[in-house]
């Protein structure tokens, strides 16, 4: 599995919008693999923003951290193995450097732990000035 390339970072005003990618690569038609988005902002801890996982039996689940709850969105392309977040209503507080992760564990995204995750991206820095 692996690599992680992810796309779309950038510079944007407190209110404004910023859409990620990440293609995943290596999970070729493996379709209950768990992928996520994590953030880290210096001096800080990563920590989970939003994941997706497709526990057998289900149509796919996402979990999100309650700071973005209803103004992120994860997604993915299964077809084309490609991870998005769609960012919204975008804070200061959410300026950090974001990184894609995959799992080949259909469990992996339930705890939006980083621990629980074996492939990472480099990273896309997400500035947000107020």
């Amino acid at each position: 599995q692996g690599p992680l390339v992810e796309s779309g970072g950038g510079s944007v005003q407190a209110g404004g919008s910023l859409n990620l990618s990440c293609i995943v690569s290596g999970y070729d038609g493996d379709y209950s693999y768990s992928a996520g988005w994590f953030r880290q902002a210096p001096g800080k801890q990563r920590e989970g923003v939003a994941a997706v996982g497709a526990p057998v039996g289900s149509n796919g689940d996402t979990k999100y951290a309650g700071s973005v709850k209803g103004r992120f969105t994860v997604s993915r392309d299964r077809a084309e193995n490609v991870l998005y977040l769609h960012m919204t209503s975008l804070k200061s507080e959410d300026t950090a450097t974001y990184y894609c992760a995959a799992d080949i564990a259909p469990f992996a995204y339930f705890r939006l732990d980083p621990s629980d995750f074996t492939h990472w991206g480099q990273g896309t820095q997400v500035t947000v000035s107020s």
